[in-house]
């Protein structure tokens, strides 16, 4: 996520800017739907899906950029929140995604609007991104005719799981799905801006220290653990301190997205003693990493590069 973008709950206070940005970029998703973004459609929008829904908006520099909307997704009782089976539809990132309200496992993404002037900048991903962080599996529905929007589900891991023809409009609707990203926990040491790496064995390439959640486990006490059995390093959890969170393509995982939440902190000056599952370890530089590192490795480095921290 860019450092001058947030993702906050929505207020009331934020309807007239997000009817505004709703009605323009589904104007533009949705050229082929006579009088999109306007009349009843904008009256369902306000009065059912931004009271019953779970809303979340994308602010940049104190203005309101993005919406997402989530249907289906349970309060802290464990009943789900938003209209049910009825729906005004939606634009996706650059262009859009009619969205119907059907019943699914997990949540279903009920809205993804981006205002026209900030589309490009990787608004819609992470307010996807954002949903899948809080609920797991995604689904939603696309037009056939936003030829956009399908590539931007396509390049996130959506896949289809059926069609239909939407009933208000008349035009088919593609139903895509993505399962719950795996997540795990990463550890970022440098030692003069090289970035520690292991290799498992019979692995070819690097990831970063760490791995996944055992259950019940807080991620830094995930982290601590894997830390101590694959590098034989005691760092306390409590001395682990988030940077970032990437959201990438799982090696080896058939497409499937990773959700890696990185930490800085510990000891600084250690000496390793690999664990029966680590093959070796080393420190990379930027070009070593994105040679010989999991995918997810190269937007960690652009991060630390960004940061000063490993050189350009």
């Amino acid at each position: 996520m860019s450092s001058d973008m947030i993702i906050r709950r929505y207020r009331a206070s934020d309807q007239d800017v997000v009817t505004d940005l709703w009605s323009r970029a589904a104007r533009q998703a949705h050229p082929f739907i006579e009088g999109e973004g306007a009349g009843e459609r904008a009256r369902v929008l306000r009065e059912v899906y931004l009271v019953q829904a779970e809303n979340w908006v994308a602010e940049r520099d104190g203005i309101v950029i993005g919406l997402l909307g989530l249907l289906g997704a349970k309060d802290g009782s464990g009943h789900a929140n938003g209209p049910g089976g009825t729906g005004v539809g939606a634009a996706a990132e650059a262009d859009g995604a009619e969205v119907d309200g059907a019943e699914v496992d997990g949540v279903e993404v009920g809205g993804l609007f981006v205002a026209p002037e900030a589309q490009g900048d990787g608004i819609g991903r992470e307010l996807l991104e954002h949903a899948a962080a809080l609920h797991g599996a995604l689904t939603l529905e696309v037009f056939e005719g936003n030829a956009r929007a399908r590539r931007f589900y396509a390049h996130l891991g959506f896949t289809e799981r059926g069609r239909r023809v939407d009933e208000e409009t008349g035009h088919p609707l593609i139903a895509l799905e993505r399962a719950a990203p795996l997540k795990s926990v990463s550890w970022l040491h440098l030692r003069e801006g090289r970035l520690l790496s292991v290799r498992t064995r019979g692995n070819d390439t690097f990831y970063l220290p760490g791995g996944k959640y055992e259950p019940g486990e807080t991620a830094r006490e995930a982290l601590s653990r894997e830390l101590s059995e694959e590098l034989g390093l005691v760092v306390p959890a409590d001395e682990l301190l988030e940077a970032f969170v990437i959201h990438d393509v799982a090696h080896g995982k058939n497409g499937r997205r990773l959700q890696m939440t990185c930490f800085t902190g510990g000891p600084q000056d250690i000496a390793p003693a690999p664990g029966r599952e680590i093959a070796e370890y080393a420190w990379f530089d930027r070009r070593e990493a994105r040679e010989r590192c999991a995918p997810a490795h190269s937007q960690v480095v652009d991060r630390l590069v960004a940061q000063g921290r490993m050189p350009g």
